[in-house]
């Protein structure tokens, strides 16, 4: 199977039920002249919505969420019908404040292209995204 090329543009959703923490991605984000935020979410409801209304190539979306976590979330988005007409299903990068089991992640991982902690380098933060819009591994120096 051949990787397909990545977008001239980035295209990424935010879901955090902290707006601060959500602000605080977007203003890392905003900053990178080949990565868009498309919208932002509080739970992964809403993100699935926005997956749904426009072409995604990553999602980035916190683990403890009210109403759907990101764990159901992430797994949703690879198999919804509405998200996959659209194109290729998003690649999910999971956040963490907490330790989380690699069980939990397994569950999920039809999904997961990577989980990190929420603590983690901006540059960290920006090379997982590029990787996972690009579906090539990132060397493991602080994700789960």
């Amino acid at each position: 199977m051949i990787d397909e090329p990545v977008a001239a543009v980035i295209r990424v959703v935010l879901a955090d039920d902290q707006p601060l923490q959500r602000q605080g991605y977007r203003m890392v984000l905003d900053s990178q002249a080949d990565i868009a935020v498309l919208g932002e979410a509080s739970d992964g409801a809403q993100a699935l919505a926005l997956a749904r209304n426009e072409l995604t190539d990553v999602v980035l979306m916190d683990i403890q969420m009210p109403r759907v976590n990101g764990l159901v979330a992430a797994e949703h988005l690879s198999r919804d019908s509405e998200v996959l007409a659209l194109g290729p299903a998003p690649r999910v990068i999971l956040l963490t404040a907490i330790e989380v089991t690699e069980e939990a992640v397994d569950e999920a991982t039809d999904g997961v292209f990577a989980v990190l902690f929420k603590d983690t380098a901006p540059e960290r933060l920006l090379a997982t995204i590029r990787a996972a819009a690009a579906t090539i591994p990132v060397a493991d120096d602080g994700a789960l």
